[in-house]
């Protein structure tokens, strides 16, 4: 019984060794493949990351996040992160507050510029002055919907990065446990065989 009990058990571990080993395989081939294609769509997108002059007017908490990938090109989610959040967030928010006092969203300014837009289509009496600030709007619009569409897109490839990554360590502790399991069942077919000795 003892030795039947056994060599279930250890067979039992050497099967669940096997689905290690290909989830592990599995995840390390999602791990490279994520990650040369984050670094291929971003290297296409031919940025490089800010630095000296184009690190200045920018809040002090920005351009210190930003200065560690200062120059480089952009191939790696973090650097695609630091971007969107460092660089365009702040450009965009920059944008706002010169306009409005305070940074605006796209929606906000969407809004603003198609009232103030209204307003002056049905005014032919319009000032040049209300005219310019409808244009303003529309241009702060425009601008903030092109940098809140690139931030999402980087953000993006900062997710996919993240899940490359994990895949990378969720491989790591398959092929230990897959390592363990395998040590584990010879131990367990080792022990049958004594115990079939014995008897």
């Amino acid at each position: 019984m003892r030795s039947t009990l056994d060599k279930l058990i250890s067979g039992t571990g050497l099967l669940l060794a096997v689905v290690l080993l290909v989830a592990g395989g599995l995840l390390t081939w999602a791990n490279v493949f994520i990650g040369d294609q984050v670094e291929e769509q971003l290297l296409a997108q031919d940025i490089v990351m800010p630095e000296g002059p184009g690190l200045e007017g920018l809040p002090d908490a920005d351009a210190k996040a930003l200065e560690e990938f200062a120059g480089s090109p952009m191939d790696s989610g973090a650097e695609a992160r630091a971007y969107a959040d460092h660089y365009i967030q702040a450009h965009m928010d920059a944008s706002g507050e010169e306009l409005a006092g305070e940074p605006q969203t796209y929606s906000e300014a969407s809004a603003r510029a198609r009232e103030l837009g209204a307003a002056v289509a049905e005014n032919p009496a319009a000032t040049q002055e209300q005219k310019d600030e409808a244009a303003a709007w529309g241009e702060l619009r425009e601008s903030l919907f092109m940098g809140s569409t690139l931030r999402g897109l980087l953000l993006y490839a900062f997710a996919f990065a993240t899940m490359g990554v994990i895949a990378g360590y969720a491989a790591v502790a398959s092929f230990v446990g897959a390592v363990v399991l395998l040590l584990l069942g010879a131990l367990g077919l080792r022990h049958a065989k004594r115990v079939n000795a014995t008897a």
